[in-house]
């Protein structure tokens, strides 16, 4: 299939910088997939759209504050380090910029006397092992220097905004540590947030029990490549980034139920969609388990487990929209992010978000 076919173009005001002022008070385009029409609502009005038996299934996954930026010896040069994975106790993969003057040995100070890096090994382009020396607890320096990981394009479009370089663009604002994290945010290691989650706060949650609406939890860590755009000119041919997943047998218990019973499982987010559809059989039936999946989903897939989808609006050229395209429908879902443009609703992480029906 011809990558070209996901493409589109966004004005830059369109690209959230900063999260609504409250959680539910974003946008909702609603979509039902028959017959074919939108709703424009706002998410506090979400209930209107649920119903007693639906199961909403959501990733607890927590946002670490993952980004370093520090000095390299010799020479001083800023260096940034995106932490990716732990291999062991303080040796860590990571994506660090700019990679071609990051060496094997070097050392960077993040912050002198308490936390320093020693490079051990390339990894490939742009990624490095790197050992950590800390003193003091690793988790408490981390929380104490590291900062929240940002979506590039967010801290593209608020430096176009306040036209300054990137060297004077603050690594993260006020707020961003609590509002680049959902409420029910607990199982810490990703470096992405399940951003469909983020117009939840605990009194709408509340809500939608008290009518019925049943909640459960699963685990999915997202990593960098969830922002990498598909360069392949088919789709076919694109490399997906694997991801670590738990689902626990509580958690298939009750989707499974839901299921017997006749409700609808209505995932949070397009990582909650790639976890159940890893977990499960070809009859619906999720099971427990852990481990990496690297399962793309694109348009022709046959989907087991999910009946309805609570996303938001993603870049084009993305794994994350060839998913939402392929669960509602290539022409409907080009028409609709038309749609969202011309109504002015505001796209990306700090987004608006689409209920698909």
């Amino acid at each position: 299939m011809d990558t070209s076919l996901f493409d589109y173009c966004l004005p830059e005001e369109l690209v959230a910088r900063r999260p609504a002022p409250m959680r539910t008070h974003s946008r909702l385009f609603v979509l039902k997939r028959v017959p074919g029409v939108f709703i424009h609502e706002r998410f506090y009005n979400i209930k209107n759209h649920l119903r007693a038996g639906d199961l909403l299934v959501l990733n607890d996954s927590r946002v670490f504050p993952a980004r370093l930026i520090g000095r390299r010896l010799p020479g001083g040069g800023k260096i940034e380090a995106l932490l990716l994975k732990e291999r062991e106790h303080l040796i860590w993969e990571a994506m660090v910029r700019p990679g071609k003057k990051i060496r094997v040995g070097d050392c960077i100070v993040f912050h002198p006397g308490e936390l320093e890096g020693e490079i051990l090994e390339y990894l490939g382009k742009g990624e490095r092992l790197i050992r950590f020396i800390c003193r003091g607890d690793w988790d408490k320096i981390l929380n104490r220097y590291g900062h929240t990981p940002l979506p590039p394009y967010i801290l593209k479009a608020r430096r176009d905004n306040a036209h300054t370089d990137l060297g004077h663009t603050p690594p993260e604002e006020p707020g961003d540590r609590e509002r680049y994290q959902t409420v029910y945010a607990r199982d810490r290691g990703s470096v992405a947030a399940p951003t469909a989650g983020f117009h939840f706060s605990e009194n709408l949650m509340l809500e939608l029990r008290n009518i019925g609406v049943n909640f459960t939890f699963l685990t999915l860590h997202i990593g960098p490549g969830t922002f990498k755009p598909v360069t392949t000119e088919r789709i076919e041919d694109h490399e997906i980034h694997t991801e670590y997943y738990r689902v626990t047998r509580e958690s298939a218990e009750v989707v499974n139920e839901t299921r017997r019973r006749g409700g609808r499982i209505i995932p949070v987010g397009t990582t909650v969609v790639r976890t159940l559809e890893t977990c499960s059989d070809e009859n619906g039936i999720v099971h427990p388990g852990s481990g990496e999946t690297s399962l793309m989903i694109m348009p022709g897939y046959r989907f087991r487990c999910a009946d309805a989808l609570i996303t938001n609006f993603h870049l084009p050229r993305s794994t994350l929209l060839l998913l939402v395209s392929a669960f509602g429908g290539v022409e409907l879902i080009r028409k609709a992010y038309g749609e969202a443009i011309a109504q002015r609703y505001r796209f990306y992480s700090y987004g608006d978000a689409m209920l698909i029906l």
